[in-house]
């Protein structure tokens, strides 16, 4: 598989950005086509780089600066019209962490030099608790849907397979059917940076799974052979809008506020009440498909704060 650079799209009601000098073009589209080699990043973080690269050698190309020629001056003042213009610290952080792989690389390449990121720091962001929903919620939104009909047999097996499985909703509706062992109960997950993963199904989340694909699923399908597991009424699979839409509109019948709803609504409680019921923190990790063991140990800091709030509630001294 080869990579390719994607053709930049047209944006509707909006000017199109002004184009980047070639030099500045080619070294990001080489640096974006190295961490697609080596990392194997998903086409949305390629595209968050691009985005981030693309906007500071914009800004370099009326001082005559090319991008990999910005000093650590250049980059401030930068970061610093931002922040006045209201960007987020988060994103601030994001572009920080963009140029500092961007300048390893150019550096590794060149076989040295000075990386103008040596001395920045990243703004410090704080550390928000992912929105987990307590057990009666998920129940409640599990049972949302309307099985009596194709699509809503459809939801309800979209809901019990990330409950079940902590699935992103990019890997649900990317996961084909062939992906499926219904034998020994478990899904071949592509994570992020291409790796696999096996996750165990659950009895309950391989009931309706497979009363999807007796009742609905062929009924969807019809004459076609689509590879997607879960499909639209058009035979195809979904998007991740689609997806999250349902679940929005799922979310909003259980009585759930729109608040506490987020994309990983499902994935977050499928961790935290993992952890709540006595998990071991490394089996979470590697369910998720986490890379690394502190990204996962956020959860536990939810479990904690949900025991305050019984405590507080429950406990006579609370």
């Amino acid at each position: 598989m080869e990579y390719h650079a994607p053709r930049p799209r047209k944006s509707r009601g909006r000017p199109a950005a002004a184009a980047l000098a070639p030099a500045d073009h080619a070294s990001i589209e080489r640096f974006l086509e190295q961490l697609w080699a080596e990392d194997g990043l998903a086409d949305r973080t390629l595209a968050a780089y691009r985005n981030d690269l693309g906007g500071f050698a914009r800004w370099l190309a009326p001082q005559r600066i090319a991008l990999g020629a910005a000093g650590r001056e250049a980059i401030l003042r930068y970061l610093g019209e931002r922040g006045a213009a209201g960007i987020k610290a988060r994103s601030n952080a994001r572009l920080i962490s963009t140029l500092r792989r961007f300048h390893a690389a150019r550096l590794k390449a060149n076989g040295g030099g000075e990386d103008p990121t040596a001395l920045l720091d990243s703004p410090k962001l704080p550390r928000g608790l992912p929105k987990a929903l307590g057990e009666r919620e998920i129940e409640a939104l599990l049972a949302a849907p309307d099985v009596s009909t194709p699509l809503g047999l459809r939801d309800r097996t979209l809901l019990e397979l990330m409950y079940a499985c902590g699935l992103r909703v990019s890997e649900l509706v990317n996961l084909p059917l062939a992906a499926l062992n219904l034998r020994q109960g478990v899904l071949r997950i592509q994570g992020k940076g291409g790796r696999e993963r096996l996750v165990p199904i659950g009895e309950v989340a391989l009931d309706w799974l497979e009363r999807y694909l007796r009742e609905a699923r062929p009924l969807l399908a019809g004459a076609r052979q689509p590879e997607a597991l879960l499909l639209t009424r058009r035979a195809s699979g979904m998007t991740r809008q689609m997806a999250w839409t349902l679940i929005k509109r799922h979310a909003r019948s259980a009585g759930i506020p729109a608040q506490r709803i987020s994309p990983h609504v499902l994935r977050h409680a499928f961790a935290t009440h993992l952890l709540n019921h006595g998990a071991d923190l490394r089996v979470v990790q590697m369910l998720l498909g986490h890379a690394s063991l502190s990204t996962t140990q956020i959860y536990t800091l939810v479990a904690r704060e949900g025991l305050k709030r019984l405590h507080a509630r429950h406990h006579p001294r609370g």
